[in-house]
C-alpha cells in the first residue's frame, strides 16, 4: 500500500442544537480534533449575542477546523425568511431595536466569516485539505421539512433536491426519515427526501441534530439491491446495523453521571471496521436536552479518510 492509499485516521467532534450554549463539559473540550461540526441550531431566537456565544463555545474546541452550518432555529441567516417574520409581527417592530438584537441582514453570518478555523457552509459540496494529510469531502444543507415559518423550511408535499453527490461526511440540519428521527409522540419526523438522497450517495457519515430526543448513534449497513426508491423500510439491512448508542438506554446513566463526549472509533484497525459503499454511520448529535438531562454529549468520532497526496 502506498502513502497516497493509506487511509488517514481522522478524529472529528460532532454536536449541534447548542442554542447559545457557551462552553461544553471541561473533558469534551481537551481532547485534540482534527475536525469540529457543528450541524445547526446555534441559537435559540437568532440573537447576535447567541451567535456570539456559539463562537466562543467553538473556540474552547481544539481543533484546526471547525465547520457549521445553521438550523430552522437560526432564521437571521435565511434573509428571506427573516424579513417575512419582521414583516409580519404585529405590532410592527422597531427597526432600532430590530438591529441591536438581530443585527442588520447578515451580520451574524459576518461574525463566522471574521474567525480563524471556523468555516461557515452553505447548501452544497466542499472540500478540506486536512492539517493530517487527509482530504475531506462533505455535503452540508440546513434545510429541514416543516409547516412552520422558521429558517430554511420547506414544505413536505414540495420537498427539496438534497444534491449529495459522492462525499466522505453529509452534514445536515434535520434526520433523514427512519434514523433516530423518533419524537417523544412516538412520530417519525425525518425526511424522506433526504434518506432517498442518503441511501444513493452512501457516505461514510451522516451527521445531524433537531430532533433532540433522537440523539444517538447507529452504524447502519445498506442492503446489497438499492430500491427504485429508497427509505427505511427496504434499504437498510437491520439484521446487520448495529445501534451503538440511543437516548432511551442511556439516560439513566447520563442523568446518574453526565457524560462529556461519547465516543466511537470505525477505522481500518478497529475490530468493526466501517466498509466504504457498504455501510453509513448515523450521528444525531443534539446537545440540548430537557429537564433530567439538560446537556447531552457530544460525539467524537474516528473514520478513515484517504490522503490528500
Amino acid at each position: 500500500m502506498t502513502d497516497r492509499q493509506r487511509p488517514i485516521k481522522t478524529r472529528f467532534l460532532v454536536l449541534s442544537d447548542t442554542h447559545g450554549l457557551e462552553k461544553l463539559a471541561q473533558d469534551t473540550s481537551k481532547h485534540t480534533i482534527d475536525v469540529v461540526i457543528h450541524c445547526g441550531d446555534l441559537t435559540t431566537e437568532s440573537k447576535l449575542e447567541e451567535f456570539k456565544a456559539s463562537i466562543r463555545l467553538l473556540n474552547t474546541i481544539n481543533a484546526p477546523l471547525k465547520i457549521a452550518i445553521a438550523g430552522n432555529h437560526d432564521f437571521t441567516m435565511d434573509i428571506t425568511a427573516f424579513r417575512r417574520k419582521v414583516a409580519d409581527a404585529k405590532p410592527p417592530l422597531n427597526p432600532t431595536l430590530v438591529k441591536q438584537t438581530y443585527g442588520y441582514e447578515g451580520e451574524a453570518r459576518k461574525l463566522f466569516d471574521r474567525q480563524i478555523g471556523i468555516t461557515f457552509l452553505d447548501e452544497g459540496t466542499h472540500e478540506f485539505r486536512l492539517n493530517n494529510g487527509a482530504m475531506l469531502k462533505v455535503y452540508a444543507s440546513p434545510y429541514t421539512l416543516s409547516l412552520g415559518d422558521w429558517g430554511f423550511q420547506y414544505h413536505p408535499d414540495q420537498g427539496h433536491d438534497f444534491a449529495i453527490p459522492n462525499v466522505d461526511v453529509a452534514i445536515t440540519h434535520g434526520p433523514l426519515k427512519g434514523v433516530m428521527d423518533m419524537t417523544y409522540s412516538a412520530e417519525r419526523a425525518g425526511c424522506p427526501f433526504l434518506f432517498e438522497a442518503i441511501a444513493r450517495a452512501r457516505p461514510l457519515m451522516h451527521c445531524f441534530g433537531q430532533i433532540h430526543e433522537g440523539w444517538g448513534a447507529k452504524l447502519i449497513t445498506w442492503r446489497q439491491k438499492r430500491s427504485a426508491k429508497p427509505s427505511h423500510l427496504t434499504d437498510i439491512d437491520n439484521e446487520r446495523s448495529t445501534t451503538i448508542a440511543r437516548l432511551s438506554s442511556e439516560r439513566k446513566k447520563l442523568v446518574q453521571s453526565p457524560a462529556g463526549a461519547f465516543f466511537t472509533s470505525h477505522c481500518h484497525s478497529d475490530l468493526n471496521p466501517l466498509k466504504r459503499g457498504l455501510q453509513t454511520l448515523f450521528v444525531n448529535a443534539a446537545i440540548e436536552g430537557e429537564n433530567s438531562l439538560p446537556i447531552q454529549p457530544a460525539w467524537i468520532v474516528d473514520l478513515d479518510l484517504s490522503s490528500a497526496c
